[in-house]
């Protein structure tokens, strides 16, 4: 049976390498901090994008802020972190597949990519960063985070093994930083990644490309995927309307979500075919950035998103100081032993510090499971 099986494979593996063009990322160049022996029935980037999926950090996903805090307890159809990642995947793999680009790199890479983003957003990881930078163990960095849980964290804290091409994509992704093209950094090695960990927790400001087309793919896509949906989600929340949106890049881009979406997908395809980059045109470009300007402006910096600001960054302090107390008391009744810490091997408790410990718990809470932790301990139940 496994004879007929492998021939079946080994026949749709070869035919699958003939549609690929010739920038693709090839399975058979992918590498492993720790060799495995090949999957009977999936690539290598297949068997990356399966780990990712039945992770229990994807699954806590859904449970995630995107950008509007709080939002999804009382409208479930506001985007959430899950959404965010679906939307990633998807673009990003139509983009690779008119590239001739490697869609099981591409849709591994888009899948974890966000893995390390703790609760609210943005907002929550400038809060966890100053606890993180109090505590001496630097600034916190979600992507960062995000290949520090699928090689530390998952499975106990055994890892998921993953190959270096996808480790690489997942902390090379950056939807904040404007690019108007990518070119990949394909010499890298896994050094060049442990000092750029040192660098940004550190603070400091460091030049960083994926090592794949496909890892560029995912970082051009992340934008894609967010600009017109954070506005959908602002003029749903009552904090824009429509006519409000720039008059000039409205007429470039239009004025919904799918408009603007396929106007820069269409961008990317025309200016990296066939090219060692991925790319935007010019134009196109310095619009998006005017549109990540007013985004700023008029949503991310609003009043009615910030006012929530105050409170995560209280109790995250707060949150973050009782996991360390209970970690010296010894407190096994709290949940950073329960949930966390009893579930974890010996090789992941002894390779970090109990600062780091409490950074990796909070980061991988849901933003439910953050609330019912700050009202257990402010709020505490009297039988």
């Amino acid at each position: 049976m496994n004879d007929k099986l492998n021939s079946i494979f080994t026949e749709i593996k070869a035919a699958h390498e003939c549609v690929l063009g010739k920038r693709a990322f090839r399975d058979s160049n992918a590498w492993r901090t720790n060799p495995e022996d090949k999957d009977l029935m999936r690539t290598q980037f297949a068997v990356d994008r399966d780990r990712i999926l039945y992770s229990g950090a994807y699954r806590r996903y859904h449970g995630k802020t995107q950008v509007f805090s709080f939002t999804n307890l009382i409208d479930e159809e506001m985007t959430n972190r899950n959404l965010h990642i679906a939307y990633v995947s998807q673009i990003s793999r139509t983009i690779g597949k008119y590239l001739g680009l490697n869609t099981e790199l591409i849709e591994a890479i888009a899948l974890g990519h966000d893995l390390g983003h703790c609760p609210f957003g943005h907002d929550g990881e400038l809060a966890l960063s100053e606890c993180c930078e109090a505590n001496g163990i630097g600034h916190f960095h979600h992507n960062i985070e995000s290949l520090h849980i699928v090689d530390y964290i998952s499975r106990k804290g055994k890892g998921l093994n993953l190959t270096f091409q996808v480790r690489d994509g997942i902390i090379s992704h950056d939807g904040e930083v404007h690019n108007t093209q990518l070119t990949p950094q394909t010499d890298k090695t896994q050094a060049d990644i442990d000092n750029f960990i040192m660098a940004k927790k550190a603070g400091q400001k460091i030049g960083w490309m994926p090592a794949t087309l496909e890892g560029c793919v995912v970082r051009i896509t992340d934008t894609i995927a967010y600009i017109g949906q954070d506005i959908e989600d602002a003029i749903r929340f009552n904090i824009l309307k429509r006519e409000d949106l720039p008059a000039e890049q409205v007429a470039y881009f239009g004025a919904k979500n799918s408009q603007i979406i396929e106007t820069l997908i269409k961008s990317v395809i025309i200016n990296s075919y066939e090219q060692d980059w991925i790319a935007f045109d010019e134009e196109t470009s310095q619009q998006l950035l005017e549109l990540k300007k007013f985004n700023y402006k008029r949503i991310y910096t609003d009043e009615n998103v910030k006012k929530s600001n105050s409170i995560i960054y209280r109790t995250m302090h707060i949150l973050f100081d009782k996991y360390l107390m209970d970690i010296k008391g010894d407190n096994l009744e709290s949940k950073i032993f329960k949930h966390f810490l009893d579930h974890k091997r010996p090789e992941y408790l002894s390779q970090f510090t109990p600062a780091e410990w409490v950074r990796d718990f909070i980061a991988t809470m849901t933003d439910r499971y953050y609330n019912e932790e700050i009202k257990a301990y402010m709020l505490p139940w009297r039988g």
